[in-house]
């Protein structure tokens, strides 16, 4: 058989490719990369070309059969003919990819019935099954099913497993089908793809949203403005304290990056400290000619802290002994409340200080910090379990919504059943039926909680740049940095960190999936799989760029809460699986030498 050359050996639209890849940078509602963080995502419209050109003939293929057409029918030069005809076949190829990158039309069904149609006609109506084995973010696996391939993803990190059997794995199975929450599936005549099933993430994350607030609501009580009357609560600041060294002063000083609030151009904000009998007070100041600039923006810096009161400087190696030995402290600077299309700031009063004084939960995962990591920082100053990089209110709310995930999915078979779905086996064993839906929209369900957990921890700051003015995502970067001041999110205020917010991130991405052909993910070790019978068409990890498994316990303490009854063998260990994780970690392999070599060794096995 003679072997036929790709479009992707020969040519491809680069700059169209290029240009599409970078715009969805920029689009955010339904872009599968909401759905859950992950990092170092590939672009969609990138993968969604490379897959295309991987498989479909390029027209030189074809170069002898048109100077025989052109001969037949007489052309004066038949091989000037032939190239312009291969020219124009690669044009109208380009032409294809050009329209299917494009993010608008991802739902024009005529469209992708096209590129399907080239697909098949260069794979003799038999086109291969598309094999990701380092899935990470689902975007190689989730693009084969949307060029009607069917898409196989495997990975060790059962967080990036998970992902996968959320795009490509459950959404086939469920396509078409009504709703079940009651007095949903009337709303309409028909559910195209997964449109049902996010419907369902709609309305019983309204309903956990709603059921969460009545336990623990009075946690995030309204504040009262100044001026008079409530306002909801968005966020709380917070500044990290340690005993002054100095003798003659030993207040509890505030360790504070920054004390900007809100740089909006004519609505400044900022916080204005002040020691009165030995303790900080804070107030609101709102001239612009009296802001905080240069050193004084801030007490903490890259090698130490300077004291408010007496002035000491305090070298980072005093904060992180105490830190350790003794425990940091924390004090209420400011809180964030929502007014008429802007921000409100308010000093702390004692309604608001009191509402934070919670305990701690009795029973929250369990699961170390690594010792030494990638781009980790928190461990040197105390924080040993994940655990520690939230306040006590923030793990009583995601203990609360955690819990909430078994509730609900318990709420979904039986409203099923009662739809007159068949109870069936569960998900994890191959079920479609009551008891596996239940298991599907309970797992679209725990994404919410590991989007919150991103904005509700201690380790977010407060973004002042007058566009945001919001709570920072702890992720910014693929690292986990040390935190000062912190911005405690309210998951109730409709803001960011907000559950029901964040119900509807996933929500859409579910709503716009294809949910066509067949997939399935799985957990497998690259250099260990089968390969038979698949296509491989892969971005591998980068060397030492991202440290994924020990990142990925972030959030793998709370999915196993909430999932692990839906998945027992995904979340049968306690923390994500690292020995074999095909990343050089030098805190893992004896040195930057052992872990370039077990880098290169295991990526030649692969």
């Amino acid at each position: 058989m003679t072997y036929r050359r790709k479009l992707i050996e020969v040519s491809l639209p680069l700059e169209e490719i290029n240009a599409q890849s970078a715009r969805e940078k920029s689009i955010r509602h339904g872009h599968p990369s909401t759905l859950h963080l992950w990092w170092a995502r590939r672009p969609l419209a990138t993968a969604r070309a490379v897959l295309f050109a991987q498989l479909v003939d390029d027209p030189s293929n074809f170069f002898n059969d048109y100077k025989s057409e052109a001969t037949k029918a007489g052309y004066e030069d038949p091989e000037a003919w032939a190239e312009h005809r291969v020219k124009q076949e690669r044009q109208r190829l380009f032409g294809l990819i050009v329209r299917m990158v494009d993010w608008n039309n991802l739902n024009d069904e005529d469209l992708f019935d096209q590129v399907r149609a080239e697909i098949m006609r260069s794979t003799n109506n038999n086109p291969p099954a598309i094999l990701d084995p380092f899935a990470g973010g689902g975007t190689i696996p989730l693009e084969a099913q949307r060029l009607g391939l069917d898409a196989h993803a495997s990975d060790l990190n059962p967080v990036a497993v998970l992902i996968n059997k959320a795009l490509i794995e459950i959404p086939p199975k469920f396509a078409g089908r009504e709703p079940v929450f009651p007095g949903a599936s009337g709303q309409r005549n028909a559910w195209p793809k997964a449109t049902g099933l996010a419907e369902d993430v709609r309305q019983y994350g309204q309903w956990m949203r709603d059921e969460a607030e009545k336990r623990i609501g009075h946690l995030y009580p309204k504040v009262t403005l100044p001026t008079g009357g409530e306002a909801t609560v968005i966020a709380w600041i917070w500044a990290r304290t340690v005993t002054c060294p100095n003798p003659a002063c030993g207040i509890e000083m505030p360790l504070v990056r920054s004390w900007w609030l809100g740089k909006k151009k004519g609505k400044e904000a900022y916080v204005v400290p002040s020691v009165v009998n030995g303790l900080v007070e804070y107030q609101i100041g709102t001239d612009p000619q009296l802001a905080p600039v240069g050193d004084a923006e801030g007490t903490v810096g890259r090698t130490g802290a300077t004291c408010v009161s007496c002035g000491t400087s305090v070298r980072l190696d005093y904060i992180r002994e105490q830190s350790r030995h003794v425990g940091l402290g924390s004090q209420l600077m400011a809180t964030v409340a929502q007014g008429h299309r802007a921000r409100i700031y308010i000093g702390p009063d004692a309604a608001q200080r009191s509402a934070s004084h919670v305990s701690r939960p009795a029973d929250l995962p369990v699961g170390e910090l690594p010792e030494k990591a990638l781009s980790f920082r928190v461990q040197a100053y105390g924080m040993t379990e994940w655990v520690d990089l939230f306040t006590n209110r923030q793990l009583t709310a995601l203990a609360t919504f955690s819990d909430l995930v078994s509730e609900v999915r318990d709420r979904i078979a039986s409203d099923a059943r009662d739809a007159h779905v068949p109870e069936g086996a569960r998900l994890e064993a191959g079920g479609s039926d009551a008891a596996a839906y239940a298991d599907a929209v309970a797992t679209y369900l725990a994404f919410p909680i590991s989007r919150m957990t991103n904005k509700l921890s201690s380790i977010c700051s407060w973004d002042s740049s007058p566009k945001m003015e919001s709570v920072r995502g702890l992720f910014a970067r693929q690292a986990i940095p040390m935190a000062w001041d912190y911005a405690e999110a309210n998951p109730f205020a409709g803001s960011g960190g907000d559950f029901a917010e964040d119900v509807a991130w996933v929500e859409r991405v579910v709503d716009r999936l294809p949910a066509r052909s067949s997939g399935d993910a799985v957990s497998a070790d690259a250099a260990s799989r089968s390969y038979d019978n698949v296509l491989i068409s892969t971005d591998p990890p980068y060397y030492d760029n991202i440290g994924y498994s020990d990142l990925s316990d972030f959030f793998y303490v709370w999915l196993r809460r909430s999932l692990r009854d839906v998945y027992p063998s995904l979340f049968a260990s306690m923390l994500v699986p690292k020995a074999e994780e095909l990343v050089a970690n030098p805190y893992r392999h004896n040195g930057k030498r052992g872990a370039e070599k077990f880098f290169e060794q295991g990526f030649e096995h692969v």
